[in-house]
């Protein structure tokens, strides 16, 4: 595995990048594309941040002299050929910038940038709608381009990995040509939980330090990240690594278009309606950040249900995402810290069939099913997209069609029984997750669902058992410590109790909220 340059080293190299005085490269043919993903629909609500940070460092970049193209919300379609386009611009000795703000996932020790519609249920699934940034790395440098600079703010919590891992991974180094500047905005293999503010952490000190004048690239860099560890009280500490051997300057302080930029088309609202053909804008200026939208509607009914009508199509060069399926397994729920267990669950009123109807996943899994009722994996699919949108019992009949067809399905089991005992049928769910395990002995997914069932029927011993056990397996299983915490504080060790669930919020902030969805307090 290639291993990052020492620290020192990396600044020196940096200080191309932003230094202020003229180089070899200050007036050379300088490009950028920049990259905003929002509006994942897996996500149960879009990122918060991505558009303004990509607005703000295309404004910057303008500033600099680089000519940039700038997209929002790009389908996988939609990035490779904004992605053609940059390869396109390439002349010898090119300098070449890519900045992504959005998801991305490490897979087989490679980073992958993800598109708004990527369908991800497995591992292999990441390297087929993901964008490889190694290959992006090369294929740049293949064209002749002098200075690759790769800037990724996507080391974030994403819903996607919890359908093939229990933890989400981060980014992974990256094994780029000579020439290559990376930097991302989180350490190697962590992630940051998106903090629903107008602009990224790391973003806002990157920017705060270039507007800088007089700074080298060193002291450039290293306040940034300097700056990042301190306000997140070394929560966030980013990564750079560099293979850069000349120098190239990044000057603040230059005229606001000193390459070919085209005139400043300012980026519309995401909400508001674009032209067809308004793809990706250049050279943005800075917009309102757009208003979150409510939660895309939730999938359809059984396979007999009446045919949905068709979902919208996508026009070919729009940036409206094809809507995906929710994250597969939420989060396993906890109960209240108390010393009894709680009341048996009240009835929720969960989506209809026909609610869900007109989700296009679902109704491509139900397209399926039609047409082959002994699909195995649709059924185990939809089952997954029912209980992430609240359908609980469409799931269970999901799953339980899963079951017949391979009686030996691990993960069926494993969702039938957190299903179960979300809803409060707390036996069948017992027996589902013991199922599971004896499939699959130290099956982490399990023994974090088992946790829950037990306790929610007051059992703390064994919750703390299981728990442990998943701890042991992935320390970092958020759901797993934070249900020993709450085990913890109700068998009694109320200290050992707070300390998890202090771990558990500080790795993701939403934890609570998450719990509380499925019914917990």
């Amino acid at each position: 595995m290639h291993s990052p340059a020492p620290f020192r080293i990396v600044m020196l190299l940096l200080a191309a990048l932003f230094a202020g005085a003229p180089t070899a490269h200050a007036a050379a043919n300088r490009i950028a594309l920049v990259i905003g993903n929002a509006k994942y629909p897996d996500s149960e609500t879009p990122l918060k941040e991505p558009l303004n940070d990509a607005r703000a460092v295309a404004e910057e970049l303008n500033r600099a002299g680089f000519e940039v193209e700038v997209g929002e919300n790009l389908t996988g379609q939609a990035m490779r050929r904004a992605i053609d386009r940059l390869y396109g611009k390439i002349k010898t000795d090119s300098a070449v910038l890519m900045f992504f703000s959005g998801f991305g996932i490490q897979s087989n020790r490679q980073s992958y940038l993800i598109p708004v519609d990527a369908q991800i249920w497995s591992e292999a699934d990441v390297r087929r709608d993901g964008l490889s940034l190694e290959a992006i790395l090369g294929e740049i440098n293949a064209r002749g381009a002098g200075v690759k600079i790769a800037l990724l703010d996507a080391s974030r919590r994403n819903p996607f990995e919890r359908r093939f891992r229990s933890f989400s991974a981060g980014l992974a180094p990256v094994i780029a040509p000579s020439g290559t500047l990376v930097m991302y905005s989180a350490a190697l293999s962590s992630v940051v939980s998106d903090a629903g503010a107008d602009r990224s952490l790391f973003v806002s000190e990157l920017l705060k330090e270039i507007r800088v004048p007089g700074l080298s690239a060193e002291e450039t860099l290293n306040r940034t990240r300097v700056g990042v560890t301190r306000a997140s009280r070394g929560e966030q500490v980013p990564w750079l690594s560099s293979s850069l051997a000349e120098e190239f300057a990044f000057s603040a302080s230059a005229p606001a278009v000193t390459a070919p930029v085209a005139a400043a088309a300012p980026v519309a609202p995401v909400e508001a309606a674009k032209p067809a053909s308004a793809e990706v804008s250049q050279a943005p200026a800075p917009a309102k950040e757009e208003p979150p939208r409510p939660a895309e509607p939730a999938p359809p009914a059984a396979v007999a249900a009446a045919k949905p009508a068709e979902p919208p199509k996508q026009e070919p060069v729009t940036e409206a995402p094809k809507p995906a399926a929710e994250a597969a397994k939420p989060q396993v729920a906890a109960l209240p810290p108390a010393q009894e267990p709680p009341p048996a669950e009240s009835h929720r009123e969960e989506p209809s069939a026909a609610a869900l109807a007109g989700d296009p996943t679902i109704k491509a899994l139900t397209d399926k099913l039609n047409a082959n009722p002994k699909d195995q994996d649709s059924w185990y699919r939809r089952g997954q997209v029912y209980a992430s949108k609240g359908a609980y019992q469409l799931a269970i009949k999901d799953f339980n069609e899963a079951l017949r067809l391979n009686p030996r399905d691990v993960e069926a089991f494993n969702n039938r029984c957190w299903t179960r005992a979300v809803t409060g049928d707390l036996a069948a769910a017992l027996k589902d997750c013991n199922e599971a395990l004896k499939l699959r002995p130290g099956f982490v997914d399990a023994l974090d669902s088992r946790g829950l069932v037990h306790l929610k029927n007051g059992r703390t011993r064994e919750a703390i058992a299981d728990f442990d056990a998943a701890l042991k397996v992935n320390p970092r299983l958020t759901s797993s410590l934070y249900g020993r915490g709450i085990a913890r504080t109700r068998s009694g060790a109320a200290d050992d109790g707070r300390r998890d669930i202090a771990n558990a919020k500080a790795m993701d902030p939403n934890i609570v909220k998450e719990f509380a969805g499925y019914g917990v307090q």
